[in-house]
């Protein structure tokens, strides 16, 4: 069972970090998978963590990506209250929008803590040993990786996620736009959120085709909307049967060495 930090502080105790779920991530039932997936790699590699369980609110993202200033901010300051009031030091998220809010927005208004993007300190337990995958799950498997735009572009987080890719027996195949050239999934600056605009292709249809010219078996990403995003795309192709689109924890998950 997940701990809430309430359950921490009660008992005397304090934890590694705390694990920032997210909306997605708690009400979505396909990003719930990755927060399972996530909780359990947590679990594994001895990392005691907890959530706030029903005192997280919405970190304020598509608020403020949808212009709504006053609205992000009294989301925000309702959890940066939340987070000081138990002293929170480190946080993980399996989303960018909400990593990259609670890193960068964040500290103007009063909350600074130390925010890492779950990919980030996925590879991070990878690298000091207290975590191990056997890459033989994939092995043969093609992978192409979807650089989402608020880890890649807006924080620059690159290697981390390829680093992971790198410790299994499978092939990394690079779109042709990658990295810091990468194409936005179609779901960022709250477009997730509403009607499409005028234009003779959708971006995720743009985006998926590029995933599928490289032959890849799987696309591997890194934030609940992109997942979404390129589900959507593989179905639009009818592809959705041979190509899987999968976030990196769950990859992790399923290589796990116990």
């Amino acid at each position: 069972m997940v701990r809430t930090i309430k359950n921490f502080i009660d008992k005397g105790e304090t934890p590694e970090i705390l694990f920032w779920v997210g909306c997605a991530g708690s009400f979505d039932e396909r990003a719930q998978r990755v927060s399972k997936a996530f909780a359990d790699i947590l679990e594994k590699a001895g990392v005691r963590f907890a959530i706030l369980g029903v005192e997280e609110g919405c970190s304020g993202d598509p608020a403020k990506r949808a212009g709504n200033e006053f609205l992000f901010q009294m989301q925000a300051m309702q959890n940066i209250e939340v987070l000081n009031g138990y002293g929170i030091k480190r946080i993980v998220s399996a989303c960018p929008h909400c990593f990259n809010t609670l890193k960068n927005e964040y500290p103007g208004l009063g909350g600074n803590y130390d925010v890492v993007h779950h990919t980030t300190f996925i590879n991070e337990l990878l690298e000091s040993g207290r975590l191990a995958i056997d890459g033989g799950a994939y092995k043969g498997k093609k992978i192409t990786y979807h650089d989402s735009c608020y880890l890649g572009r807006a924080n620059g987080v690159y290697e981390a996620p390829r680093m992971i890719i790198e410790r299994l027996d499978a092939d990394l195949l690079e779109m042709k736009r990658s990295r810091s050239n990468g194409l936005c999934c179609g779901a960022g600056g709250a477009q997730m959120f509403k009607e499409s605009e005028k234009g003779s292709k959708e971006v995720n249809i743009e985006r998926i085709e590029e995933a599928l010219q490289t032959g890849a078996d799987i696309v591997a990403v890194n934030c609940p909307f992109c997942n979404t995003m390129m589900r959507d795309g593989t179905k639009h192709f009818e592809k959705d049967a041979h190509v899987q689109v999968l976030d990196l924890a769950e990859i992790v998950h399923n290589a796990i060495i116990l």
